[in-house]
């Protein structure tokens, strides 16, 4: 079977899944309403307009998570991974498509959230979003999109791996709401490098760390990437 008829059927199940849809829908609600409670608190001294903009990211990005999660794990239930390799026996191939479509919806509904964060954001603001340019405002939509993104393909990849959504979900939500802030208050600056804090760059205004916001989210694509690659290796060599 072509990529693109692998593509289009992957598409098919995701639209088709309501609880996918219903993720997608919970990302830009969710994220767009923190970002306005988050635009709402101005008395900090170190006060940041672009991440109190896009503060809304912090949440959502567990509905992203969710999205590459049940996507995944969902072919691993009622034996629907077993249908999908007969239609397509080359493993690799059904495992890019996912991905693929994975990462454009999610990519989409992320640049829609951001717009809707900025927009929010800074009527929120009023005059003190003036420290904030559109330039800032415009990385931060185009951040909001790619690391959502990012984040999906990671769960995706170690949903593959761990062939449980409940375990995925286990791991990456505590990893980012406990472990992430605990290994970045002992560590210095090695917790840059983990997959959500280097990502999270895009979303400061200025930033101490080693990392800027593109070679932020670069680390972090390189996790998603790593992810990928082992999700990949494990669907072709486990049996079914």
């Amino acid at each position: 079977m072509a990529f693109s008829s692998v593509l289009h059927s992957e598409w098919i199940k995701i639209r088709t899944l309501r609880s996918l849809v219903a993720t997608l829908c919970a990302l830009l609600l969710v994220t767009t309403a923190f970002s306005a409670l988050g635009s709402l608190d101005t008395a900090d001294e170190d006060f940041d307009p672009l991440f109190s903009t896009f503060f809304g990211f912090n949440f959502g990005q567990m509905a992203a998570i969710a999205f590459g999660t049940t996507a995944v794990s969902s072919d691993f239930q009622g034996g629907a991974l077993r249908v999908a390799f007969t239609a397509v026996p080359r493993r690799g191939r059904w495992f890019a498509a996912k991905a693929v479509a994975i990462a454009v919806p999610t990519l989409a509904v992320g640049l829609l959230t951001g717009a809707a964060s900025l927009a929010v954001g800074r009527a929120v603001l009023g005059a003190d979003a003036r420290g904030m340019s559109w330039a800032d405002g415009v990385r931060g939509v185009v951040g909001c999109g790619v690391y959502f993104t990012l984040m999906a393909l990671l769960a995706a990849g170690l949903t593959a791996v761990w062939r449980s959504g409940v375990t995925t979900l286990s791991i990456l939500i505590p990893f980012l709401l406990i472990v992430s802030f605990v290994v970045g208050d002992v560590s210095g600056g090695v917790a840059d490098y983990l997959p959500d804090r280097a990502g999270q760059v895009v979303f400061h205004q200025s930033w101490d760390g080693s990392l800027g916001p593109w070679t932020g989210l670069a680390v972090t694509a390189l996790w998603a990437a790593a992810a990928l690659l082992v999700g990949a290796w494990s669907v072709r060599r486990r049996d079914t």
